[in-house]
């Protein structure tokens, strides 16, 4: 599909919404509810489900006006239907198919992990498959085989906690800000990662799996062994080290990946790719090994509409009336 398309985004706690042409982003809104988030030291879900409600107007609004289109020039529209929390999806969910039966558009229902895997599609320099992805996120951590647009091949994922949420839950007990991830950063620059030995899970496991809440409980017993003052004294060492183990763990995997399957590059996904450390490691990776490293834009790493509508080009549309029954779906 090449038309032009109005893609919703609403599967955790940031509104979205996106008009892209092709593979090119004409608009891409993004509204952060963090800071309705940030007392609580994470998501929500009833507290995100009422800020989409509140949000989903406006921010469609501002990405028409953005991208200088009106509804009247939009040609389908797209939205998160699967993995998320139920409520928020329902929200998008809704909002779509009110948008797309006014007019008797087209609806795209689009997984928000192929959504991940095809922003990496959006110009400029789109990636072309076949490439291998690590995706990471705060709900989400897996190794896919793309081979091409319209599907990815699961080839190992996390068995409890992802690694966006391992840094969210470490970050919760360092007393440090939400989301996690880029606080953890900023405090492991001051900190020595050799500091303090943390697991690194199932390296040496044959499988591309991972697996982050023993690294999650370490960070607890070593906290408690140390004391309350003693952990705030030594918390960028602890931030350090934490976040070592968790690039560790993700780069250790990935290039067992590429030991295992002869792939042509490299793409990183989701919020957790946003992480320089990570970056860094697995652009020397593919310099070693002579891949080509595709890295999108950081406001394409976390939750975005625009990734939405890059999925969608290669997933089919539902005819109106058929999407009115559609219902979103949390795993």
């Amino acid at each position: 599909m090449t038309a032009l398309i109005l893609a919703l985004e609403t599967s955790c706690d940031d509104t979205c919404a996106a008009v892209t042409d092709g593979g090119h982003v004409l608009s891409n809104v993004i509204s952060s509810q963090a800071a309705a988030h940030e007392r609580y030291g994470g998501v929500v879900p009833e507290v995100a489900s009422r800020h989409h409600l509140e949000l989903i107007g406006p921010v469609v609004d501002a990405s028409l006006a953005e991208a200088d289109v009106g509804l009247d020039d939009v040609e389908a529209i797209a939205v998160t239907v699967r993995p998320g929390l139920i409520g928020a999806l329902l929200v998008g969910v809704s909002s779509a198919k009110a948008l797309a039966a006014s007019r008797q558009l087209p609806l795209v229902a689009v997984d928000h992990l192929h959504g991940h895997v095809a922003a990496n599609f959006l110009e400029p320099e789109p990636l072309e498959p076949p490439f291998l992805c690590l995706l990471a996120s705060g709900g989400h951590t897996l190794l896919a085989a793309v081979r091409e647009p319209a599907s990815y091949e699961v080839l190992g994922q996390t068995l409890d906690d992802a690694a966006g949420e391992a840094l969210d839950k470490a970050a919760r007990l360092l007393g440090l800000g939400f989301p996690g991830g880029p606080a953890i950063e900023k405090l492991a620059r001051e900190g020595d990662p050799a500091a303090f030995e943390f697991p690194v899970a199932m390296t040496r496991e044959p499988s591309l799996d991972f697996s982050f809440s023993g690294l999650k409980t370490a960070l607890v017993y070593r906290s408690r062994e140390l004391g309350e003052a003693e952990t705030r004294r030594r918390s960028a060492d602890l931030a350090a080290g934490f976040q070592e183990a968790v690039v560790g763990q993700l780069t250790a995997k990935l290039e067992r990946a590429l030991r295992s399957e002869d792939h042509k590059a490299v793409a990183l996904g989701g919020g957790v790719a946003a992480n320089t450390p990570l970056r860094e490691r697995v652009a020397a990776i593919c310099e070693r090994r002579g891949l080509r490293m595709k890295l999108v834009a950081p406001e394409l790493c976390t939750d975005n509409a625009a990734m939405i509508a890059s999925a969608a080009r290669f997933t089919e549309a539902l005819p109106y009336p058929r999407y009115l029954s559609l219902d979103a779906v949390a795993g």
